[in-house]
Parts: C-alpha cells; sequence; structure tokens
C-alpha cells in the first residue's frame, strides 16, 4: 500500500512507522492519523512482527495538530467527525508500540507518544501541552496521561501555562524510558522494540494489557485480571518451552501460541 504522509518498512521483527511532513513538522492532519492507525494495524495483524516504532524526524517527532484544518470547525462539525476516535484504534493494537521522540512533541505529538507503551528520548526532545495557547485544552489524553505519567503539579503547569519540559526532565519524572543521543535515538527504539519481539508473543501481549491495566482499573480488579492473564499463560506451549528452556539452560524457540 502507498502512503502520502508516512514511510513504512520493518527491521527484522520489528515495523517501524515514521511520519512524513517535514514542512508542517510533523504536524497531525486526518490523513496522516489514518494512514498511521491503518499502517500499525497491518504491522500488529501480521505474525511475523513482534513489536512496532513510531517515529518523526531530528526537527519533531509531532509538532501537534494540524490547527488550520481545525480552526474554522464548529463544536458539531468536531464532533460529528470524531477525528479523535482513531486514537482508540491505536489503544487496541496488541504488540507492543515504541515511540521515538526527536525534537518537538507538542500538542497532538505529545499526546501520541503517551499513547505508546515506551518513549525512547532525544536529547533534543521537547514535551508540551500548549493548547492553551490557542484557546483549547488537549483533548486525545493530554490531561489524563500527562496526570498520571507526571504528577498533578507538572501537569498543571503543562496544561495551564503551556510549559515545556525538556527530554532530562521527562526522564526524571517517568514520561520517558531513556535519553539517549538524538543521531541514536531511532536505532535506540528499533533495538528495544526488537529485544520485545523476540519474547514469548502471547505472553508480551497479556503484559501489556496487564500493565495497562493498572492506569485503568482499581487495584483490585487488576489484581485480578493480572492472576487471570497469568494462570491462562498456563495453557500456551510458550509457557512450556520457556520453562523447559529454563531448566535445560537453553535459549527458548518460541512458538507464538
Amino acid at each position: 500500500m502507498s502512503y502520502q504522509y508516512i514511510l513504512v518498512e520493518t527491521r527484522g521483527r520489528v515495523g517501524l512507522v515514521r511520519f512524513n511532513r517535514p514542512k508542517e513538522l510533523n504536524a497531525l492532519n486526518a490523513g496522516l492519523m489514518e494512514e498511521l492507525v491503518t499502517a500499525l494495524e497491518a504491522f500488529d495483524a501480521e505474525p511475523a512482527i513482534g513489536a512496532l516504532v513510531v517515529a518523526g524526524n531530528e526537527r519533531a517527532f509531532a509538532a501537534g495538530a494540524d490547527i488550520k484544518e481545525m480552526a474554522g470547525l464548529s463544536a458539531v462539525e468536531m464532533l460529528t467527525r470524531d477525528s479523535i476516535g482513531r486514537w482508540d484504534r491505536l489503544r487496541r493494537l496488541r504488540k507492543p508500540l515504541i515511540a521515538a521522540v526527536a525534537g518537538f512533541c507538542l500538542g497532538g505529538g505529545n499526546e501520541l507518544a503517551m499513547t505508546c507503551d515506551m518513549i525512547v528520548a532525544a536529547e533534543t526532545a521537547r514535551f508540551g501541552q500548549p493548547e492553551i495557547n490557542i484557546g483549547v485544552i488537549p483533548g486525545a489524553g493530554g490531561t489524563q496521561r500527562l496526570t498520571r505519567a507526571v504528577g498533578k503539579a507538572l501537569a498543571m503547569e503543562m496544561v495551564l501555562n503551556g510549559r515545556l519540559i525538556t527530554a532530562e526532565e521527562a526522564y526524571r519524572c517517568g514520561l520517558v524510558n531513556r535519553v539517549v543521543p538524538a543521531e541514536a535515538c531511532l536505532d535506540e527504539a528499533v533495538a528495544l522494540a526488537q529485544q520485545i519481539a523476540e519474547r514469548a508473543p502471547v505472553a508480551v501481549r497479556l503484559a501489556k494489557e496487564a500493565v495497562n491495566a493498572a492506569f485503568e482499573t482499581p487495584l483490585t480488579d487488576g489484581l485480578a485480571d493480572e492472576r487471570r492473564a497469568f494462570y491462562m499463560l498456563f495453557s500456551t506451549a510458550d509457557q512450556k518451552e520457556g520453562m523447559a528452556a529454563f531448566i535445560e539452560k537453553r535459549p527458548p524457540q518460541w512458538q507464538g501460541r
């Protein structure tokens, strides 16, 4: 399939999608979001792919939503178009999704990065939710995910006053997994994805679901979900192989079932 706004490739067992609107600093218009979700869903359905990476370029991961596209819309038009509904499809991806973030990661770009399961940040990365500067607030999860990631006080300052934070600040707050030189950012994210892709596929899928449940359910429900997933994995061939390989002191050969 050909795309207008993204570049797609595979690296081993990793599916990689890169934004390709450099003049617009990868602003997230409807076309780009539809292509992104479509490409990631295709990778998610491909058995040979074990993990996913999304990236921008050195100047910007994504500098926000495409303001020109939405500036003249009414509330009813925003509601009926429901462009943010595409983000729900990202949440339903079963395989781990890693963001490689360099340069500006603002507004919808930051919301997209936080929708991913992990973030590898370049030293040049700058994170923010500056929607207040154009008279609105984050609409794709920014107020919710940012608060869970960095805490109420900093989230308030970023959302109410448009404060940007550096990659190192984001790391200290727990927003990103690691900070690396800009030239190594994409390779580091792909390497992390490749390591995860070599794990037992069913266990990785259920582990992702269990960790996400910790943010979306009360503790009692999350513990129950985790326990059910743990017990269920004892019906998989990968559990038998993994434990046998451990006992026999050899590398496991995963079957993905």
